[in-house]
């Protein structure tokens, strides 16, 4: 039998503001909707290098684990970003970019074709997008502003890797990196953009910044309903179980998956680090928290202590369960992907990605399941939110690379 990574403490909350039989209603609906994704996806899906990314079965690791089925939304391959924030940040620099050619010109908004073959050129190269990131966020809205061929300037806090900021910097973006953390840095960022006349396309919103961080989140839906056109025929997941730092991720997938489903959607459990926990706080508090400290959790794709509003509005109703794992049950998780399991091929995922299946493994063995529904009928949709970001942490963590888990 597999050695699964189930002992390590793990903090489980029912979120006693859930309510599954609530429609899912005009607050949600202002935040995501089904019109906007259908918009962000027939853009998106008309960007050169377009592909839906693969949903993997992973049957060996499901009856390792007790259960019935378990998927794997695998968004390594996005776009060639290595994750599915590319779907998020490029999308919101896309809008930024077509609204303000519309408010100079006085015509209507161009397409990205119209961009990407250099119509309004001489307006969109005079304008700059910035934001704060900690890693991949960073590298789409780099990706974005080159690709639309705008200026570009990223902030990114003490603790994040120099391999994520080099690969920012490939794509032609200023990386400043600032001291403190996460939201540190969001505030540097800010504060820079309004003195210089940039346009901020963060992925957090706070009261009086909500248009940027929604489109951030539509274009994240376009992964949700891929994933839910891939699954096999009749079937549909009991239990997500969703990654979070700010909540947007997991606001887009609970979200979508509400407005579709309704009451028979699948129960989701968000997951964060537990030095990085806001959502936890703020769902036990009733209302958004913020977190305090350094954040030093190696899934630095969700050290963020701070709640985007946008994101609680979704999910404070619509979470079931909220979940903080540690650093050690994210490192066997990503090394249990990389072995493979009964028959599994391997998998190469990210500090980040692997949260919801560490919560999924941590929840079966410690003695969580009932609490959460969990048998051997159980059904789970998991999101690899990104492949290794950061090579040389990921070859450091699992002690393979990413190429020789690949080649296995």
């Amino acid at each position: 039998m597999t050695k699964l990574p189930h002992l390590h403490p793990v903090a489980l909350y029912h979120n006693p503001m859930a309510d599954r039989q609530a429609p899912y209603g005009a607050a949600q609906r202002r935040v995501l909707n089904l019109e906007a994704h259908d918009a962000a996806r027939r853009e998106i899906a008309a960007w050169p290098g377009y592909a839906p990314t693969p949903l993997v079965a992973l049957p060996g690791l499901a009856a390792a684990a007790g259960i019935g089925r378990l998927w794997f939304k695998d968004e390594g391959g996005r776009f060639g970003l290595g994750s599915f924030k590319a779907l998020g940040g490029a999308y919101a620099v896309f809008r930024l970019l077509a609204a303000e050619v519309a408010r100079r010109t006085g015509g209507p908004a161009p397409s990205a074709a119209d961009l990407l073959s250099g119509k309004h050129r001489d307006v969109v190269s005079s304008i700059t997008v910035t934001c704060a990131t900690d890693g991949n966020h960073g590298r789409s809205v780099a990706w974005g502003a080159q690709t639309f061929s705008c200026g570009c300037v990223i902030y990114i806090h003490a603790t994040v890797s120099d391999g994520r900021r080099d690969a920012i910097a490939a794509f032609g973006a200023t990386v400043v990196r600032t001291a403190g953390n996460y939201d540190d840095a969001v505030r540097q960022a800010g504060a820079d953009a309004a003195a210089n006349g940039w346009m901020v396309v963060s992925d957090t919103s706070y009261e009086g910044y909500m248009d940027v961080p929604r489109d951030v989140m539509q274009g994240y839906t376009v992964m949700v309903q891929e994933a839910v056109e891939q699954l096999p025929p009749g079937e549909r997941p009991t239990h997500v179980f969703i990654q979070a730092g700010v909540g947007g991720l997991a606001a887009a997938v609970c979200g979508h998956l509400w407005e579709r489903w309704g009451a028979d959607r699948p129960r989701v459990v968000v997951v964060e680090p537990d030095k990085a926990a806001c959502l936890f706080e703020s769902a036990r508090a009733g209302r958004p928290m913020a977190v305090h400290g350094d954040l030093d959790t190696i899934m630095a794709g969700l050290a963020c202590g701070e709640v985007s509003l946008l994101a609680w509005t979704i999910l404070a109703p619509g979470a079931d369960d909220f979940q903080t794992i540690t650093d050690e049950a994210a490192k066997d998780a990503m090394r249990l992907l990389a072995a493979g399991t009964g028959g599994d091929r391997p998998l190469v995922a990210g500090e980040s990605a692997v949260a919801g299946l560490a919560g999924l493994l941590c929840a079966l063995g410690n003695g969580q399941a009932e609490a959460l529904g969990l048998g051997p009928d159980s059904r789970v949709l998991l999101f690899g939110s990104e492949g290794d970001t950061d090579p040389d942490l990921y070859a450091a963590i699992v002690g393979r690379s990413a190429e020789q888990v690949r080649a296995a």
